[in-house]
């Protein structure tokens, strides 16, 4: 995710009536990284994508779905380590599995038979996926998955929706420096659910589109959640048929947390090929991609390779994570827990007369303030729920986990109503 809007002195927080956390540790850290670290904290992590000064610049732990900064204030989490942590962090079913493949050997010459035992576990929990491979980060996966559609294809461009983000590769990375024109030169972009501009690209460049990759639904940053219209992934589908293009499915990050069976069986479609990560494992780094048996023998003449993406302890991680998201119905937990933030959200900022925007499904909920479009609002709520101990992203969706509960959204909603009274009043609204 890449920073699109400038903080300005005008989103600086309300005066608050309880004294501010301090974050003096964080920001000795972030002045000592500066010397030692371009940018002293780079990349989606950057406090320059938050409310600087107002959130903390480093964690020191976490548990369950609180974490704790340095300077020892305490948040309950809804980023989840931007989606990774889903089933709390420090989940001992989890954790003992992993630490035991640490002790081990994490990192060998030859892979782990975990290996095999997590792609047979995927194979049989996606029902259109008949392989899989492993690696260690989203962009790994995505990228990779495109080069398999122009192996199976032989043909070059990949077609991809305005605004999404799917990783920090040449080709799809949302910014800045060392980019050049020939990195996108085969790439095409299409409007989220306008179907009529996929079926143009793919008019106007007939035969040469070798896939396209989306998100299940559309979550783009300093924006809000669209989830696809009636009718919108069948007839995606329809079309790659027709011009013989690979869909792929990024499900990076939804996957595990809108149907254990992926995302595609949430939206009612099959891709061609998929890539998961983030709440795969619980934190440990691992992802995935998986595919049709069509797409197995490009598969294998794609080059797919790292020293540590066969280590066992995240693979040990990952199988601990899917059988206890299934055992204690995780999905169901965080679809449901994140509808009632939105709710209530909705119903305490009407209450002052705002009328608020929720977008997404329940598991990776997003709410904004619907009078406004520069997220000024967005970033002075976000800041003073900070002061209160709720971690909400001001221009990124949020994430619940399974580790989350009713209490804490209760706390949350408690937390609001003594917000939005501060927003109305720094606004003058």
């Amino acid at each position: 995710m890449a920073a699109k809007k400038t903080v300005t002195s005008a989103t600086k927080p309300a005066k608050k009536t309880a004294a501010a956390p301090s974050f003096q540790k964080s920001k000795e850290l972030f002045l000592r990284a500066a010397e030692v670290i371009p940018g002293a904290i780079y990349g989606h992590q950057s406090p320059a994508i938050t409310v600087p000064g107002s959130f903390p610049y480093y964690a020191a732990h976490g548990e369950g779905a609180y974490f704790w900064d340095v300077d020892g204030n305490k948040y309950v989490d809804y980023l989840c380590a931007y989606g990774p942590m889903v089933s709390g962090y420090g989940n001992r079913v989890v954790d003992d599995a992993a630490v035991a493949e640490y002790r081990k050997g994490n990192c060998l010459n030859l892979p782990s038979p975990l290996m095999v035992n997590l792609a047979e576990r995927l194979t049989g929990l996606i029902p259109w996926a008949d392989w899989a491979v492993f690696a260690k980060n989203g962009t790994d996966v995505t990228t990779w998955c495109t080069l398999v559609a122009r192996e199976h294809t032989g043909r070059k461009k990949i077609v991809a929706a305005k605004g999404e983000y799917h990783g920090a590769a040449p080709w799809c990375t949302p910014g800045h420096g060392g980019i050049v024109e020939e990195d996108r030169a085969n790439m095409l972009y299409f409007t989220w659910n306008k179907l009529e501009t996929l079926k143009a690209l793919f008019d106007t460049h007939k035969g040469e589109i070798a896939g396209v990759i989306m998100t299940p639904f559309h979550h783009p940053s300093f924006a809000d959640s669209e989830l696809p219209a009636p009718g919108f992934w069948q007839g995606v589908r329809k079309l790659c048929d027709e011009n013989g293009a690979v869909l792929i499915l990024d499900d990076v990050r939804c996957g595990f947390r809108l149907d254990m069976h992926g995302s595609q069986a949430y939206f009612g479609f099959e891709p061609d090929l998929a890539c998961y990560c983030k709440a795969i494992a619980n934190g440990y780094p691992l992802s995935a991609g998986a595919g049709r048996n069509s797409m197995k023998a490009a598969a294998a003449n794609v080059f797919l390779t790292g020293s540590y993406w066969t280590s066992t302890a995240s693979m040990a991680a990952a199988l601990a994570n899917l059988d206890h998201l299934e055992k204690i119905d995780g999905v169901k937990t965080m679809n449901e827990l994140g509808d009632l933030l939105m709710k209530g959200l909705v119903e305490r900022g009407k209450a002052f007369g705002y009328d608020q925007v929720a977008t997404g499904p329940g598991a990776l909920p997003f709410v904004r303030f619907g009078c406004e479009n520069n997220f000024m609002r967005q970033q002075v709520f976000c800041a003073e729920m900070i002061q209160r101990g709720q971690f909400l992203h001001p221009h990124h969706n949020w994430f619940l986990s399974a580790a989350h509960t009713k209490a804490d959204i209760q706390a949350t909603l408690d937390a609001a109503e003594e917000v939005f009274p501060l927003v109305k009043k720094h606004f003058g609204d």
